[in-house]
């Protein structure tokens, strides 16, 4: 069942334009120059809120992946699709910079299964659970708009199937996992805040009790 599901999305619900779509969604490379745009803007005209943010997602990523995907790859070692079938590998091609490889006709290729011992990342998808971690962050941060990021991080997990990299069991348990992380990290960092925002940073404390929510919020009828 799962096999067929994959080989649906990687090789017969498939076109040009899904193909760089997903291509783009899926490098990390397209969206860096992004990030660093919004890390900057967070940092200098974010204000409190966009500062606590912007810290609380680092912290997020750090513990989602380098912690608990990084373990979790290490411990269950699952090949990726690619490494035991012949699939349909779409990437952006190499240019430079690289994020300028989405202007390009993406590389796609078929897979061959490799042989003796073989190293496998497959589980969990690290794509999935850090995007949806950031997306329950981001919810809870700007609740008026932030959980349309759901919608982005939705499209760059289903591109890790479309683009070989994962089984879709993989992206569906990421997801879960995704959203537990980033309700733990949100709640201990919060928690963490109230604990020792007073004694640490009293003068900033006493501006913004909550690490969430602004001041105007904590106020307004």
């Amino acid at each position: 069942m799962e096999q067929k599901l994959f080989f649906l999305i990687n090789r017969e619900w498939i076109g040009p334009v899904l193909d760089r779509l997903m291509a783009a969604l899926s490098s990390l490379d397209f969206w860096i120059p992004l990030l660093l745009v919004l890390i900057a803007a967070l940092a200098i005209f974010g204000g409190f809120k966009g500062r606590a943010f912007l810290v609380t997602a680092i912290l997020t990523v750090i513990v989602t992946d380098s912690v608990v995907v990084n373990f979790l790859k290490h411990l269950v070692n699952k090949p990726r699709p690619y490494q035991t079938q012949s699939v349909r590998v779409v990437s952006l091609k190499k240019t430079t910079p690289r994020f300028l490889g989405v202007l390009q006709p993406p590389k796609i290729r078929f897979s061959k299964p490799e042989t003796g011992p073989i190293e496998g990342r497959s589980f969990p998808s690290g794509h999935t659970s850090n995007n949806f971690a950031i997306a329950v962050v981001l919810a809870a941060f700007y609740p008026r708009r932030g959980w349309l990021y759901f919608l982005p991080a939705a499209g760059i997990s289903y591109s890790r199937i479309y683009t070989g990299s994962h089984w879709p069991s993989d992206v569906a348990i990421s997801i879960v996992l995704g959203l537990g992380l980033g309700l733990g990290i949100l709640w201990g960092v919060t928690a963490l805040w109230k604990r020792w925002g007073a004694t640490l940073f009293p003068a900033l404390y006493r501006c913004h009790p909550s690490l969430v929510k602004c001041q105007a919020d904590l106020v307004a009828p």
